[in-house]
């Protein structure tokens, strides 16, 4: 065929195909709209799963009567002007394609009154070039867009879609993610001609914990940790859930940046490595991110439907994102809702009271290995000192701060259980803990401490390692030797499309050398930045402290007990070992009372 211009119709159709996927596509552009127009007030009326009808109404700025036609043909918008604006987008949607697209396959009601105008007008879209002209209607101020018979006019795309349940979990997605990003809107949902659900609109932290614990659930919403952090021209803020809290996929993930939900490669890595220590095996964490940072340095014009982004700095934002989620789990601690120091009662068998301060943050910690794996005989000297110089009592025997009123989060030591857990009690209850689960946990913790105190230590190669590689990854091995270095390496280029590995870390160097210089290479490739050293070198100090750690069956006086106790309260991520099993766990009054029917 020679070459020949399309029909509008059929330009049109063609562009649906890429925004238009089904109707949570649909859903999904319209909200954007009307966020984007400023509504505090969104209803959604939704039939059939949204074959039959979508209904948007919103009380936003509306469509001057003028610009009401315009709104169906493609390539118009108010949100951008020109490139410059195209660079720093702020709005939701900017493309000038999603009514056009659209009109293009259903047919499609448009009802609008700004603002300053005292009238309504309206369109109409079935599917044909031609726009009607504007027709008067009463309307209050604010927009409503009508939807129906999604794909009448495609038969290849309607027979496509799903049955009506499932195409209601996508609709369902998008109004949570929606819901999510904007707790300050308020939004109605009906379906079929039901009432699916309503959330008022609030400002604050508690409003927001409200709607988190509506749309994913009490369990979620009580198990979250708040995030808010700010560097570098970056901002983060949101919640993530503790460890305990884990999926079996990753099915309660949700990230926003500057206010638009996206899927990424790059901040799910960063987010995946900050609970590497943390999760057990195959388990996938739960959060809700907000990411803001200049517009001008984020590409949201990457994908059709806007539901991917190109950072210009990646490695940056993979860092930021990485040490601040890194962080903010290793500053939890044991009952950290309870950190508080609490009112203590008189010991089972003893007439005496005895206080401890739980202590928020993690010192430096020196001592050798060798004395954490002999036995816990640390209950004098200087490790009766907390990192502010105060004094923390081990229990029962000590006698510091014996006229004071306070309990330490995990309490004090009532008993060993099978030679396996260890029942404390505290101010809320019983506490009961995996003996080598903790220790296991500290012991790796001092490990890490200490490496990182000494760093890499690199040992030669007797022999050289050759490497062939693509002749990008000799490029970017040769341009990044610094990042090589500083990870223990001495990797020079030989060639176009070979390295050669002269020295390596001293702790890996029975590995797989060439396997872990692949990955970095990959590493560095993708994300700007790689921890695979710093994974492989915490596996090997893992295994270590697993090896080293009190053992099942092991006698434990009340002192060593509650040493034990004392120096979780201190550790970083101390309530999960390294494999990511939880090493505690605390039954309130309430709860043992609810086993025994007490109060019944």
């Amino acid at each position: 065929m020679r070459i020949h211009a399309l029909e509008p119709q059929l330009v049109n159709q063609i562009a649906a195909g890429e925004v238009i996927e089904r109707p949570a596509s649909v859903l999904k552009e319209l909200l954007e709209n009307s966020l984007d127009a400023g509504a505090t007030r969104i209803e959604v009326d939704i039939e059939e799963g949204g074959k039959r009808l979508i209904r948007v109404r919103d009380n936003g700025r509306g469509i001057h009567p003028d610009d009401l036609g315009l709104a169906l043909s493609r390539h118009a918008t108010s949100k951008i002007a020109s490139l410059e604006d195209l660079e720093q987008v702020m709005s939701l949607g900017f493309r000038g394609e999603a009514l056009p697209s659209i009109a293009s396959v259903s047919r499609l009601l448009v009802q609008s009154r700004s603002q300053d105008s005292d009238k309504g007008c309206q369109v109409r879209g079935d599917g044909r070039e031609a726009t009607p002209a504007p027709e008067p209607v009463a309307h209050p101020p604010g927009t409503t867009i009508e939807v129906r018979d999604l794909f009448f006019n495609v038969p290849a795309r309607r027979k496509f879609l799903r049955t009506e349940t499932t195409e209601q979990k996508y609709l369902d997605a998008v109004i949570q993610r929606v819901a999510l990003s904007r707790p300050d809107v308020e939004l109605s949902v009906r379906k079929n001609r039901k009432p699916h659900y309503h959330l008022r609109a609030g400002s604050g932290e508690a409003a927001q914990l409200e709607r988190l614990r509506t749309l994913l659930g009490a369990a979620f919403a009580d198990q979250v940790l708040r995030i808010e952090h700010e560097a570098a021209g970056l901002r983060l803020s949101g919640w993530i859930a503790q460890p305990t809290f884990s999926r079996s996929q990753a099915d309660l993930q949700f990230f926003f940046v500057n206010g638009r939900p996206v899927r990424d490669k790059l901040l799910a890595h960063a987010v995946r490595q900050s609970y590497q220590d943390v999760l057990f095996h195959g388990r996938h964490p739960a959060f809700v991110l907000f990411l803001e940072l200049d517009p001008k340095a984020v590409d949201v014009n990457a994908h059709p439907a806007k539901s991917e982004v190109r950072f210009r700095e990646s490695r940056l934002v993979h860092d930021f994102l990485f040490r601040t989620l890194h962080q903010a789990l290793a500053d939890l601690r044991p009952a950290d809702d309870q950190l508080a120091p609490q009112p203590v009662q008189p010991l089972p068998g003893s007439g005496r009271h005895y206080a401890a301060t739980a202590t928020a943050r993690q010192g430096g910690l020196s001592l050798p290995v060798a004395e954490q794996l002999g036995q816990y005989d640390r209950l004098h000297g200087d490790r009766g000192k907390d990192n502010e110089g105060g004094s923390i009592p081990t229990g029962p025997s000590g006698d510091a701060g014996g006229d004071s009123t306070q309990i330490p989060p995990l309490g004090f030591a009532l008993a060993q259980l099978k030679g396996v857990y260890i029942l404390a009690e505290n101010a809320q209850g019983l506490v009961l803990v995996d003996m080598h689960a903790a220790h296991e946990r500290i012991t790796y913790e001092h490990l890490k401490n200490g490496f990182s105190a000494d760093g890499i230590r690199s040992q030669p190669l007797l022999v050289p390692l050759s490497l062939a590689v693509s002749r990008a990854e000799a490029g970017l091995a040769e341009t990044r030797q610094d990042r090589f270095s500083a990870l223990g390496f001495d990797i020079d280029r030989q060639g176009p499309e070979q390295l050669v590995i002269r020295q390596v870390p001293a702790l890996l160097a029975k590995g797989d050398v060439e396997a872990l210089v692949r990955d970095v290479l990959s590493d560095l490739n993708t994300h700007g930045s790689s921890q695979r050293i710093e994974e492989a070198i915490n596996a090997l100090l893992s295994t270590m402290a697993c090896h080293g750690s009190v053992r099942a069956n092991r006698h434990l006086t009340l002192d060593e007990m509650n040493a034990l106790l004392r120096d979780m309260e201190r550790t970083e991520r101390a309530g999960q070992c390294n494999h990511g099993r939880p090493t505690w766990v605390r039954f309130s009054l309430g709860e043992l009372d609810a086993l025994f029917m007490r109060g019944q």
